[in-house]
């Protein structure tokens, strides 16, 4: 694995560096190195069907929040900056911040 200053000192044309990690076996989060400043991840919500699965990606989403002491937000598929769920740092717990767009 390289170190994050190698990634994000490549070229501005260069391939976008990709990390595969599995919640659990049926739930796969790709994790993409944009900035330095953000963690930027996708999940196939396909993936999320059933309470079980969303249960898995609440708490990947509070782990992550508890570790790097920020929140977490999930924005949907072309929306971004318009976040629908997210891990509150303050409430310590996953929260629902919006109603998702009509699409």
């Amino acid at each position: 694995m390289p170190r994050v200053e190698t990634v994000l000192s490549r070229p501005a044309d260069a391939e976008c560096p990709e990390l595969r990690v599995w919640p659990s076996t049926e739930v796969l989060a790709i994790f993409r190195f944009h900035a330095a400043e953000e963690v930027d991840f996708d999940v196939d919500l396909r993936e999320l069907q059933g309470q079980e699965r969303l249960d898995v990606f609440c708490r990947f989403l509070r782990d992550i929040g508890r570790r790097l002491g920020k929140p977490v937000l999930m924005d949907p598929e072309g929306y971004y900056g318009h976040p629908v769920l997210g891990f509150d740092v303050e409430a310590d717990r996953v929260v629902r911040l919006a109603e998702p767009p009509v699409m």
